[in-house]
């Protein structure tokens, strides 16, 4: 998984954006960290974001037993804005890919080729929960 400091999955999530009304793509840690993002948005916006959908993601999952049992696996949510979607979708264990779009995109197009995103980076989209590096005492 990419470090805090670079971006070297990027370019990937450009792949996301070639949808027409496609805008921007963000890959982020179920701890808010961002982990990867697009060519046109800035880092300092991306972090931001990040924190927010991870907690749109915790939000989401909390309401599972409203769709039959508690134990339900969240996949993916949506969120409809007067001109624009932002779509979240698991993206491994403890990662999870955003992509935010106009609203005329074609949904479906959208939700494909982050599904195919995830599916063909596999190992290197997961982000495990931090472990504690401090020295034992």
């Amino acid at each position: 998984m990419t470090g805090p400091t670079n971006n070297t999955l990027g370019w990937m999530l450009d792949e996301v954006l070639k949808v027409p009304q496609a805008r921007h793509a963000i890959l982020l840690s179920a701890d808010g960290m961002l982990r990867a993002f697009s060519k046109d948005i800035d880092r300092d916006d991306a972090e931001r974001l990040a924190a927010g959908l991870s907690g749109v993601q915790s939000i989401s999952r909390s309401t599972a037993e409203f769709c039959g049992s508690a134990h339900t696996p969240w996949r993916q949510t949506m969120i409809e804005f007067a001109h624009g979607y932002v779509f979240l979708v698991a993206a491994g264990e403890g990662a999870y890919l955003a992509v935010s779009t106009g609203e005329d995109v074609d949904m479906e197009a959208v939700t494909y080729r982050m599904h195919k995103l995830v599916d063909r980076l596999g190992k290197e989209l997961t982000s495990p929960a931090r472990q504690d590096t401090g020295s034992p005492a």
